[in-house]
C-alpha cells in the first residue's frame, strides 16, 4: 500500500481518538438540562423541544398609588417558605431616574397569593402606610434588584444584597440588608462605570465559579446589549466582556434576568425581554381606548429563554418566544410581557417564572406563568422511536435520576456504554428495566438494581432509547 494512503488512515483513525480524549466531561452530580446541547453528542430521531410555560393569571396588581402604570423590573426571591417580590414603583411616566420612583415589595406564603406589608418605613402623601424598601434615591430606585447572597463568606447581617444605578449616577452600585426590607449602601462608590445600564443590571454569588458575577446593559452594534464583569468582594470587578452568541443575530434585549437555575445552579438560565422597536401594533385610537400612554404602544415585546455556563457565550439554542404576549391588545404596547428575575419553585413538581403585563395602563400588573421542575426544554422522541448518544464524561454518585414523561405507549430505556461506545456488562440495555410513566424523579435500574457506583471515576456515556416519550433532565445522586 502506498505509504501516503497508510499515513493518510492512520491520521483518520487517530484524530477521533485523540479529539474524543479531549472531549470528556465531568458532570459530578450536577442535573443536566437539555437547553442546550452540552451534553448531547448525537440525536437520532429525537429533537430538542422547548416548552412554554402556562399562563396562569394575574397575581399582583399595581394598583396603589405609588405604584401603577410604570411599575416594572421585577426581583422573585424565595427565601424558605416566604416568596418575596420587588418592584419599581412609578404611576406617571416623566424622566427615568426621578424621585417618584420608589422600590416596593410584596409577600408570599405560595408565590401565588401576595400581599403588601405596611411596612411604615417612607412617608407618601403623609403616610408611612405602604410597602416601600427604598425612596428618595434617583436612579437606585429605578432598577433596584436584590439577591440572596449565597457566599458561604457571607455574614449573616448581610445576607440581602442588591445592585443598582445608571451611568447618570456614576454607575452601578452594591446596597445590602440584614431582613430584605430596611436597605444601605454596601460601598459609597460605583463598583461598575463602563456601560449606560437603562434596564435591570444583576448580580449573585456563582456556586460553580466561587465568585460573584453581574450582567448588565451595554450597547452593541446599535443593539440593547449584555456584558458580564465579576468579583471576589462586590467592590472590586473585573472589566466588563461582552456577552456573545455565536452564530445568532443580534436582537434588542431590553433585560436579559441572568440568575442560576436552582436545581442546577452550574446553569445560568436568563429569561429576558425581547425588545421589538418601532414594531406597533395598536392604532392610535385602541390605544387611547385601553388608555395606554400614547409614549408606549409604537413597539412589542415577548420573553425569549437563553443559557450560559460562565464565560462570555450565551447559548440561544431556540430563537424562539419563551412566551408570546397574550390574547389582548393591552399586551401589545411598548415594554410590556418584561419577565421577572428568578424562576421558583411553587409545588413538589411546578416552577413558576413572572411577567410584568399591561405596561403604561391603569391595569399593570404581575402575572405567574408555570412549568414543570426542569421542564424549560426536553429531548422529545415521537411514536417511532429514537435514541440519543451523551458525550463521554465522568461522574459522582450511586444512581441515575431522570425527570421523563412517556405515553401509554411510550418508554425510555437506558444504556451504559464505556468511551469507546461498547455496552458495559451488567448496564446493556436488555439489563434496562422499561420506563413508563410521568415522573419529576425516577431512578434507573439494571437487572434490578440501581447502583452505578462502581463506575465513578471511569469515562462513560448514556445511550437513550425513547419511544413517544420526553426527557426533561438527569442527574447522578449520591
Amino acid at each position: 500500500m502506498n505509504i501516503r494512503v497508510i499515513l493518510f488512515l492512520s491520521v483518520i483513525f487517530w484524530l477521533p481518538n485523540k479529539v474524543f480524549s479531549q472531549s470528556v466531561l465531568s458532570i459530578q452530580d450536577n442535573r443536566q438540562l437539555f437547553l442546550d446541547d452540552y451534553i448531547i453528542s448525537n440525536l437520532d430521531n429525537v429533537t430538542a423541544k422547548l416548552h412554554h410555560p402556562v399562563n396562569e393569571g394575574p397575581v399582583l396588581y399595581f394598583d396603589k398609588e405609588w405604584e401603577g402604570n410604570f411599575s416594572a423590573y421585577s426581583s422573585i426571591i424565595k427565601d424558605g417558605g416566604l416568596y418575596r417580590a420587588y418592584y419599581r414603583g412609578l404611576r406617571n411616566a416623566g424622566k427615568d431616574g426621578s424621585l417618584e420612583e420608589t422600590t416596593c415589595i410584596a409577600l408570599s406564603t405560595d408565590g401565588i397569593h401576595w400581599t403588601k406589608p405596611e411596612l411604615g418605613l417612607f412617608e407618601i402623601d403623609g403616610s408611612k402606610a405602604n410597602n416601600i424598601v427604598l425612596a428618595n434615591d434617583e436612579w437606585i430606585t429605578h432598577n433596584f434588584s436584590p439577591f440572596i447572597d449565597k457566599n458561604p463568606n457571607c455574614p449573616a447581617n448581610e445576607r440581602f444584597k442588591a445592585m443598582a444605578g445608571h451611568t447618570r449616577k456614576g454607575g452601578l452600585y452594591i446596597y445590602v440588608s440584614e431582613d430584605g426590607f430596611s436597605w444601605k449602601r454596601y460601598h459609597p462608590d460605583p463598583v461598575i462605570t463602563e456601560g449606560p445600564f437603562d434596564s435591570q443590571n444583576v448580580a449573585f454569588w456563582s456556586e460553580s465559579e466561587n465568585q460573584y458575577v453581574s450582567y448588565f446593559r451595554t450597547l452593541r452594534d446599535g443593539f440593547r446589549s449584555v456584558s458580564r464583569a465579576t468579583s471576589k468582594d462586590l467592590i472590586h470587578w473585573t472589566d466588563p466582556v461582552e456577552m456573545e452568541f455565536g452564530d445568532r443575530p443580534l436582537e434588542h434585549l431590553y433585560t436579559q434576568q441572568t440568575s442560576p437555575y436552582f436545581r442546577a445552579p452550574q446553569i445560568y438560565v436568563a429569561i429576558g425581554a425581547r425588545f421589538m422597536p418601532k414594531r406597533q401594533v395598536l392604532t392610535d385610537e385602541q390605544a387611547e381606548k385601553f388608555n395606554v400612554n400614547p409614549k408606549y404602544f409604537k413597539d412589542c415585546s415577548d420573553a425569549i429563554i437563553m443559557t450560559t455556563r460562565g464565560g462570555n457565550q450565551y447559548d440561544r439554542t431556540f430563537m424562539s418566544s419563551f412566551i408570546k404576549p397574550g390574547i389582548g391588545l393591552q399586551n401589545w404596547v411598548s415594554r410590556s410581557n418584561y419577565p421577572s428575575l428568578n424562576v421558583v419553585q411553587t409545588s413538589d413538581t411546578e416552577m413558576s417564572v413572572y411577567v410584568n403585563e399591561h405596561y403604561a395602563q391603569p391595569t399593570s400588573h404581575l402575572k405567574r406563568y408555570s412549568m414543570r421542575l426542569d421542564g424549560f426544554a426536553s429531548l422529545e422522541a415521537g411514536f417511532e422511536g429514537g435514541t440519543v448518544v451523551t458525550k463521554p464524561f465522568t461522574f459522582d454518585g450511586k444512581e441515575l435520576e431522570i425527570n421523563y414523561s412517556t405515553s401509554a405507549a411510550g418508554s425510555v430505556m437506558i444504556e451504559i456504554q464505556d468511551e469507546n461506545g461498547s455496552p458495559i456488562s451488567g448496564f446493556e440495555m436488555e439489563d434496562c428495566q422499561e420506563i413508563i410513566g410521568n415522573e419529576i424523579s425516577r431512578i434507573v435500574s439494571w437487572k434490578n438494581s440501581t447502583d452505578v457506583s462502581a463506575l465513578v471515576g471511569k469515562t462513560i456515556r448514556l445511550k437513550i432509547s425513547m419511544k413517544d416519550a420526553d426527557l426533561y433532565a438527569l442527574k447522578f445522586n449520591k
